[in-house]
């Protein structure tokens, strides 16, 4: 078989139709042609972890990630949900989009902590596991009906309106389950170098397409266990979808020379570009943070008396960085009025501005934190 799969050929009724037979894995690669961007994605990630091991509480910094991940993921999909809006609806507040676009977001974060709870609880990464992952990712979406934490049973497309017409073809489902299990059985090919893997492990399951919805945010996803699973990361703080989005033209053409041609180098160098690109990105919001983190606290604390309260305000802007008067003071167990003089106070020092909301009417946004993300 070529590296680039075969094709098969299909007829229904009047129509005939070709499906795509990805190569089986482990296949011949040019690794000393993508070596040099190897070593470069395998530094920055070092760099990452090691910086992600001194943040302070990590917590607050994998908070942001993971839902920029999610946001940006399904934006990759059409979907219109910001980080904004997902923290808005995961805060109880009214998002500016279809309610439908924040919960594919918020499912996709509580696939990725569901995922990386049991790979850390001993299951091992596996097919199994995927399935899991897509029931929670499409749990009640669009895509309820579309077979959530199964493999599809009958053929789908990309593009068009039947397979006849279609841009590209999957396997059928009886070729499907082989090449699925060959993949997961690759994942563990040690002979293969991590980053090599992962990438190729990415085309080659969106190549697969094995469910009726959600491929291209479950492949996405496996990215981050790999790296996560095999021990390149201790923490999903990366969040390569931004290069996938800021490129999706190319990034859709080179999975697709990857069928047409077999062309696996030209994937894998934009892939380990993108890992790099998202590791230096995420590092540089770490130093950025706690940048913009002391010089609030240093103005907080030259308040006097009232930096207290300010400072619990603070504290609670680090996870919820647009919030209510209400919603802050329920968080730091505030009277009302007590929690709006603090708010307004961080408002007058430049820590927040004020803005309208559709359910709350007024909210406080750390604007400057949220800058870092963009």
């Amino acid at each position: 078989m070529s590296r680039a799969g075969t094709y098969r050929i299909h007829k229904t009724g009047e129509e005939t139709y070709r499906s795509h037979v990805p190569t089986k894995l482990p296949m011949r690669l040019d690794l000393d042609a993508i070596y040099p961007l190897m070593e470069q994605a395998a530094f920055a990630l070092g760099q990452l972890n090691g910086a992600t091991n001194l943040i302070p509480n990590i917590s607050l910094f994998l908070y942001m990630c993971v839902r920029q991940e999610a946001v940006l993921s399904s934006q990759i999909e059409g979907t219109q949900s910001s980080l904004n809006d997902l923290l808005l609806f995961e805060n109880s507040q009214k998002p500016s989009v279809s309610l439908d676009d924040v919960e594919e977001a918020s499912n996709y974060v509580r696939a990725l902590h569901y995922g990386l709870e049991r790979i850390r609880g001993k299951l091992p990464l596996s097919l199994r596991l995927l399935r899991e992952i897509h029931g929670i990712l499409l749990q009640g979406t669009r895509g309820k009906n579309q077979l959530p934490g199964e493999f599809r049973r009958s053929q789908n497309w990309i593009g068009g309106s039947r397979p006849g017409n279609a841009f590209f073809v999957p396997p059928a489902p009886e070729e499907m389950l082989p090449a699925l299990n060959n993949l997961e059985q690759y994942w563990y090919d040690e002979s293969v170098p991590l980053l090599v893997r992962t990438g190729v492990a990415h085309a080659q399951f969106e190549t697969i397409h094995p469910f009726l919805d959600g491929n291209g945010r479950v492949g996405r996803l496996l990215i981050t266990l790999m790296l996560c699973n095999f021990g390149m990361l201790t923490e999903p703080v990366l969040y390569p979808s931004l290069h996938f989005k800021q490129n999706r033209t190319v990034y859709y053409d080179l999975l697709n020379r990857v069928r047409e041609k077999g062309d696996w180098e030209a994937w894998l160098k934009f892939f380990l570009e993108g890992v790099a690109a998202a590791a230096r990105k995420a590092l540089e919001t770490i130093n950025a943070i706690g940048f913009l983190f002391d010089e609030c606290v240093s103005k907080i604390a030259a308040l006097g008396p009232s930096r207290f309260s300010a400072l619990a305000a603070f504290e609670c802007l680090k996870k919820i960085p647009q919030i209510s008067v209400r919603t802050f003071a329920r968080e730091a167990k505030l009277t009302p009025p007590t929690a709006r003089a603090a708010l307004k106070r961080l408002q007058s020092m430049g820590i927040l501005n004020e803005i309208s909301t559709q359910r709350n009417g007024k909210a406080y946004v750390f604007q400057k934190y949220f800058d870092l993300w963009a």
